[in-house]
């Protein structure tokens, strides 16, 4: 039997192109003969971007309306890969094997300053002094993002999970988690977990991750092993 179809889902403040088709992982993926779907979230790229936070705090059940019927396999980054998780928790058959990268204790114990600081950077006309919010302001600033749809999502949408979700989980989930990505430590979410594994990218940060070519490596090969 053939391999299932790869579910790749993007973080904010950008969308399926910038992060998967542009660094290559769709063509990668393709050639080893995966059948690929990649959606932009709502809010980003080509989805629809409303600008009321009420239209996402259903995030989850929108994005388990856009994937193929299951088993799938998944691969998610940041924002898609707290979304997978919650979806995977609601419905723990759809799924074979996951990927989730830039995730660790921030979306158990979140940082509500943090976030509210994203907030501010992303709505602000001008760039923040300190380079981390600068860079976020610097996502909503491109062509394709909606200032207003970004911050109605980040008020909207309910970023932590509950451990007892994350228990209802059934696939083997691979966490990849860059050692100087403040999004961690990944102990309490590997614990959570009922079968995971960690890989540690080392020398790299949070907005470097999807570029990291070990990512690659240890997603496709994570994706070419049995399901559970």
């Amino acid at each position: 039997m053939g391999k299932p179809p790869v579910v790749l889902v993007h973080g904010f403040g950008t969308s399926a192109r910038r992060t998967w088709e542009s660094l290559g992982w769709i063509d990668l993926l393709r050639e080893a003969g995966r059948e690929v779907h990649a959606p932009d979230v709502l809010g980003h790229g080509s989805a629809p971007k409303p600008h009321e936070p009420a239209a996402y705090t259903e995030l989850e059940g929108w994005l388990a309306d856009r994937l193929p019927d299951g088993p799938i396999d998944a691969i998610g980054f940041s924002l898609g890969a707290r979304l997978l998780l919650g979806v995977a928790s609601e419905h723990p058959g759809r799924f074979r094997r996951l990927v989730v990268a830039g995730v660790g204790r921030n979306i158990i114990r979140g940082d509500p300053e943090y976030r509210r600081r994203v907030a501010e950077a992303v709505a602000a006309e001008r760039p923040s002094e300190d380079p981390g919010m600068a860079y976020f302001g610097a996502l909503a600033e491109r062509p394709d993002m909606d200032r207003d749809a970004l911050v109605a999502l980040l008020e909207g949408f309910e970023a932590d999970i509950e451990v007892s979700r994350l228990a209802r989980i059934a696939s083997p989930v691979l966490v990849v988690l860059g050692d100087r990505d403040r999004s961690g430590p990944p102990t309490e979410l590997l614990a959570a977990l009922p079968d995971a594994e960690l890989r540690t990218l080392r020398g790299v940060d949070h907005f470097a991750t999807p570029k990291s070519f070990d990512f690659l490596d240890a997603a496709l090969n994570w994706l070419s092993e049995p399901g559970g």
